[in-house]
């Protein structure tokens, strides 16, 4: 495996779903702007649900319209299904989300179906995408446990990304929804699941809950992982635990990877400076530790 860590950064799409404030269009630019400029190769930039579940993405189109792509970034954005696909293509985006869940409780939960049902309902949607040219990365929720069943068996997870696989989805990451994960169990997933899906097309994506993301991230890299979702500032936070911190921080993973020799392309010091400026836009502190000392020894 080379050196090289891919970041993808969730905190426009994934983590402001998750706060209280709903930010204007005009910030929720400038932020996505502001973190391609930090050098973040991958910015989820918007959702396409309706807007009647997730209120704070209901600007998706003009977010979309208004953005300054920068060369060589790519901006993903969430699609639940076919008429999301359609929302997200007619205003010209290049790479689209899908996502279904290891677990069925939290399947009939979250999608109202099973989780057959759910691949089903995207099978079409990654069909199209293929037609179009555009590309699919695949969310897999609760991989390492769920708020209604408990423990996820790892082969449960392995079965479901080697049909998310069969669907030609390009990269498929790993949620640890609730953040109960722990180091081992992570890097044993992980060697369950390259046995199906070659390592260089998974990405995980850890809550902090409990503590424990970074030393999971930590890891899944030695088992051979090579693509990080994370959240400036820690943007989001965990709805199945009140009061708890959602998405590891991007300063906090930046600041590991390079300390351990890896590289990211990203700008550290700009990329604390943009998490203390949209925490500022809402009103909230700023959940990153690494973060926080950048801008206080500056």
């Amino acid at each position: 495996m080379n050196d090289f860590v891919t970041m993808v950064e969730v905190g426009p799409r994934d983590g402001l779903q998750n706060e209280k404030l709903t930010l204007s269009s005009s910030i929720k630019i400038e932020l996505i702007e502001r973190l391609a400029n930090c050098g973040i190769p991958v910015v989820e930039a918007g959702s396409f649900v309706s807007p009647k579940w997730v209120p704070q993405m209901a600007d998706s189109e003009a977010v979309m319209t208004g953005l300054k792509t920068l060369p060589g970034t790519r901006y993903p954005v969430l699609v639940p299904n076919m008429a999301g696909f359609e929302r997200a293509i007619n205003v010209g985006a290049t790479e689209i989300a899908v996502f279904t869940a290891a677990s069925e409780s939290f399947s009939k939960r979250n999608t109202n179906c099973s989780i057959s049902e759910s691949l089903a309902r995207l099978e079409p949607v990654t069909e199209q995408a293929r037609a179009n040219g555009i590309r699919v990365r695949a969310y897999v929720s609760c991989v390492l446990g769920c708020p209604y069943e408990g423990e996820i068996k790892a082969e449960a997870v392995a079965e479901v990304c080697a049909r998310l696989m069969k669907m030609t989805c390009d990269e498929i990451s790993l949620g640890d929804t609730t953040g109960v994960g722990t180091p081992a169990v992570a890097n044993a997933l992980l060697k369950t699941i390259s046995n199906d899906v070659p390592v260089e097309q998974l990405a995980v994506h850890f809550h902090d809950t409990y503590g424990q993301a970074l030393a999971n991230i930590l890891a899944c890299l030695d088992a051979g992982i090579r693509i990080i979702d994370s959240s400036v500032a820690g943007l989001g936070g965990c709805p199945y635990a009140n009061g708890a911190t959602g998405n590891v921080a991007t300063e906090d993973v930046v600041y590991m990877l390079h300390g351990l020799g890896l590289t990211t392309g990203v700008d550290l010091a700009a990329l604390a400076k943009t998490g203390d400026w949209i925490s500022k836009r809402l009103q909230r502190p700023n959940n990153s530790k690494a973060g926080l000392a950048l801008n206080l020894s500056n």
